[in-house]
């Protein structure tokens, strides 16, 4: 039987919550719309006091931009585009502060480009922010950096970039907030009669046409199109998502409780997701032989700290594919590096208690985390 929102929310410990401009912004006077940050800060308040970690993919700085530098109506140039966005980010940012800062939840700014998201070394340095601000306390506010970002590598829209947030920080759920309940069987605007699809299995040739020309009239650039193309990104990394109308109140909590909503189903587990992509590197960068006592904790399923890695071969970088061998040299797993080559044989043989001493920091006690680890006979 297919989960609905209210049961897929239960189970969750870290989700991603993504909300447009169309939602944030005063349609009258172009600026932030109070009440609607107020609620949704209330919502996510609610959710951290349940034991729900939350990152926040927000939309709204353009549109704030071009209001304080009273650019024209209409589409922007990409310069135009680029300022309205350095100029709207500090307004948005202190909608945001002045609606959490209530609820005791510092708001965190982190903007991301494509490049961020596609070079595996960028992508660890993003995650491990993510995780230290929401083991502080933090509300992580995520948006696309359109001052730097060119027309060639960008998203173009915050629900693809949410989905690949929700990817990066090992979120369970993806909720992308929207005007609309759902994905409906016609454009409910339209259409009278048309139905809610309320579950959807997998994403096929229909259901993407359900979803219209990406792109819509109005204050945001993302459409139901832009948001079955997110629910594909997490579907494939083993994520769940919900897109729900986020003009309510307490949007979040109304999912709780049964509100009209469009769940898009994983294709596969997180786990397999995450062991496929390792497994499938073609050509590890490089080979750490463990010594016996090594082996057999990664063969029971425990992370690789340095003091089991006996020789390092190959050169790497953080963040690059890597082979493990036994002492026999027979390879046992594969595994993304937490450390560089020349990192790791400094500090190979050593307690994780000493890394900081030899290298002058720590990025973590694991040379590579049992969550980066996939064994052979698993691959």
């Amino acid at each position: 039987m297919a989960a609905s929102a209210s049961e897929l929310i239960s189970g969750v410990r870290r989700a991603v919550v993504k909300i447009g401009s169309s939602l944030l912004i005063d349609a009258q006077t172009g600026g932030p719309d109070t009440a609607r940050f107020e609620a949704i800060a209330g919502a996510l308040a609610r959710w951290r006091a349940r034991g729900i970690e939350t990152v926040l993919v927000s939309s709204g700085a353009v549109a704030l931009g071009r209001k304080r530098l009273n650019l024209p109506a209409g589409k922007l140039a990409l310069d135009q585009k680029q300022a309205a966005a350095a100029a709207g980010q500090t307004a948005l940012m202190m909608a945001w502060n002045g609606a959490l800062e209530p609820h005791g939840m510092p708001a965190a700014q982190a903007l991301l480009t494509f490049d961020d998201m596609e070079s595996r070394r960028r992508w660890l340095n993003a995650r491990a922010t993510l995780d230290a601000l929401l083991a502080a306390g933090a509300l992580p506010v995520i948006n696309e950096n359109d001052t730097v970002a060119t027309a060639e590598l960008r998203y173009g829209d915050n629900d693809r970039l949410a989905a690949r947030v929700a990817q990066m920080c090992d979120a369970e759920l993806l909720v992308l907030l929207s005007d609309v309940d759902g994905l409906y069987s016609a454009d409910p605007s339209r259409v009278p009669g048309a139905k809610l699809v309320a579950h959807v299995a997998a994403i096929t040739p229909e259901i993407e046409a359900l979803g219209g020309e990406p792109g819509k009239a109005g204050t945001g650039t993302g459409g139901m199109a832009s948001k079955i193309a997110a629910a594909r990104i997490a579907a494939r990394a083993g994520i769940a998502t919900i897109i729900a109308a986020g003009a309510e109140d307490d949007p979040l909590d109304r999912l709780s409780r049964g509100a009209p909503h469009t769940v898009f189903a994983p294709e596969t587990s997180r786990t397999n997701a995450r062991r496929s992509w390792i497994s499938g590197a073609i050509a590890p960068r490089g080979t750490l032989h463990l010594d016996d006592g090594a082996a057999r904790a990664v063969r029971s399923g425990k992370s690789l700290l340095p003091a089991g890695i006996a020789r390092v071969d190959g050169e790497f970088s953080r963040g690059e594919t890597v082979a493990l061998a036994g002492v026999d040299g027979a390879v046992l797993a594969k595994g993304i590096s937490a450390y560089g080559a020349e990192e790791l044989r400094r500090i190979a043989g050593l307690r994780s208690a000493d890394i900081e001493a030899v290298l002058g920091y720590r990025r973590g006690v694991a040379a590579i985390h049992v969550n980066d680890l996939v064994l052979e006979d698993q691959g």
